[in-house]
């Protein structure tokens, strides 16, 4: 037998490699899965934390239960931050091209993200200012539900720009969490990548206002990631990391397991067809 000494910036980079493909993989599946199910399936399939979680997942591996804990004290006023670039996103769509959309929804995101560090955030609060966002928001996205989803060609670039971003997003936590700390990396962890690869792959596709309904359509979706967040921040110093983020992962399901059940039983009762959306 032969052992094999690698340097530890060898080591480390093999690791984030590794870290940043299962990511991507996991997160390319999900989009696809969008766009398939149409606007109602695909918005409960993008609201799960399919990039969120995997960053946590790795910084869980590299940090100890307080660290998750405090992180994700800090990433619940951002989801908070999240549902307004869909506001943003979905009001810009209806008349203006990707770039001016995207750009918008972003900075929005990234302006209410930086004002979200100017706060010592406590469980109440973090609570309190996303049921006000929500509160907000999904009342001015209701009239943008209900779009006819045209037909979608793939093109090759959307696969490896999809695992692009997801690969960035876990490169940038994993990398500087060591110093950064906690509560910029849970701000980070929640950058929307799948929001986000969603209105570059669909805009130019299917147009901005068929790419708004999937948006707005993840609106109560949400809500559950929310929820799931605080999950994460209580459970992680009571269980530790591992039954935390299974917590965490278990509440998100279970809220769009309910929506989801919620909308299938209002087809029903009108007497739509509750085959796939």
């Amino acid at each position: 037998m032969f052992a094999i000494n690698l340097p530890t910036d060898s080591i480390f980079l093999l690791t984030l490699s590794l870290r940043m493909a299962v990511t991507a993989a996991f997160v390319v599946s999900a989009s696809i899965i969008t766009e398939r199910a149409g606007p109602v399936i695909g918005a409960l399939v993008a609201t799960l934390p399919v990039s969120a979680g995997p960053a946590y997942v790795f910084l869980a591996l590299d940090h100890d239960a307080a660290f998750i804990a405090e992180g994700a004290l800090a990433s619940l006023p951002v989801n908070g931050a999240t549902i307004f670039l869909v506001l943003v996103y979905v009001l810009l769509a209806q008349r203006h091209t990707l770039l001016i959309s995207f750009v918008g929804a972003v900075l929005a995101w990234l302006m209410l993200a930086w004002l979200t560090r100017t706060v010592q955030w406590s469980l109440t609060s973090g609570l309190a200012v996303n049921a006000l966002s929500f509160l907000i928001c999904l009342p001015l996205l209701r009239r943008y539900l209900d779009v006819k989803m045209p037909p979608i060609t793939r093109r090759w670039y959307d696969i490896p720009l999809r695992a692009a971003l997801v690969a960035s997003l876990v490169a940038t936590v994993v990398s500087l969490s060591g110093w950064v700390g906690p509560q910029i990396s849970g701000t980070i962890a929640l950058f929307p990548v799948v929001s986000t690869s969603l209105m570059l792959i669909l805009h130019p596709r299917i147009g901005g206002c068929a790419t708004a309904a999937v948006l707005a359509n993840a609106g109560f979706g949400l809500i559950g990631f929310g929820l799931a967040v605080a999950v994460l921040h209580v459970a992680a110093l009571r269980f530790g990391s591992a039954i935390a983020l299974t917590l965490a992962l278990a509440a998100a399901v279970g809220w769009n397991l309910g929506l989801w059940r919620i909308g299938r039983r209002e087809r029903n009762r009108a007497g739509e067809p509750v085959t796939p959306e």
